[in-house]
């Protein structure tokens, strides 16, 4: 039996394994299982290959996605720029283990923005530049959209929250959220910014997806903004990740 799992530290967040034991059944797909692997360190990483012989992919999430790298026998030029990977392609050979990562995040985050984004949104803030704002940053460079990431504590490049007003939130019509606040089971956490500068020419897309209606997303809805939050990002990267698998 082929077997498939999601690394992590906590993933009472994640619908990973949800996704694909549903995807399994729906599409007739047999002598597969998917296995989350909540991991305290990293450290423990080689006893899963070792434990599980037919492991053949992994996908992976918070906090390990740039941390993970070195484990890596080849990574995509996606991950050699952003580094961060959130996708595991295991290959074993006869005395050895080869680990290639991609980072699949980029694939879905863009689909999914192009799905409904509009040319007026031509100025983005990017709320953390963790793995997953590195991902969103990489896509907005791709499509030509300025942007500015927005982080706790100083950074270079970077604006801090205190650095923001309702004047400058206006002028960024386009706000995503790739940090870890509002998600499962921090849900009253949101994003510290002057929501009182969104307006209708506002798009919100929340990489979070559990809720389904952050305080983010709500936030914004009640200032007339567009929103989106991050379930078909994570459809399209589900898909990715198992073609990437199975290629």
């Amino acid at each position: 039996m082929k077997l498939y799992g999601l690394v992590g530290n906590s993933l009472a967040h994640s619908s990973s394994k949800e996704y694909f034991e549903r995807k399994f059944a729906d599409e007739g797909i047999t002598d597969v299982a998917f296995s989350n692997f909540e991991l305290a360190t990293l450290d423990y990483l080689p006893v899963i290959l070792d434990n599980f012989p037919n492991l053949e992919g992994l996908t992976v999430t918070i906090p390990y996605k740039s941390t993970i790298i070195p484990f890596m026998t080849k990574i995509t030029d996606e991950v050699k720029e952003i580094r961060a990977l959130n996708v595991v392609k295991v290959k074993r050979l006869e005395n050895s283990v080869r680990l290639s990562g991609y980072n699949t995040d980029v694939y879905g985050f863009e689909k999914s923005l192009l799905q409904s984004i509009r040319s007026s949104h031509d100025r983005a803030l990017v709320l953390g530049a963790g793995g997953a704002g590195k991902a969103v940053g990489y896509v907005l460079d791709k499509l030509g959209i300025q942007h500015k990431f927005v982080t706790r504590g100083s950074k270079i490049g970077a604006l801090g929250y205190e650095d923001l007003s309702e004047d400058m939130i206006s002028s960024y019509p386009l706000i995503v959220n790739a940090t870890s606040l509002g998600m499962f089971p921090n849900v009253d956490t949101f994003p510290p910014i002057p929501y009182g500068g969104i307006s209708d020419k506002h798009f919100l897309f929340d990489l979070i997806y559990n809720p389904e209606m952050s305080i983010f997303l709500e936030r914004g809805r009640q200032q007339g903004a567009f929103t989106k939050n991050g379930y078909e990002m994570f459809c399209f990267q589900a898909e990715e990740a198992w073609r990437i698998w199975n290629e």
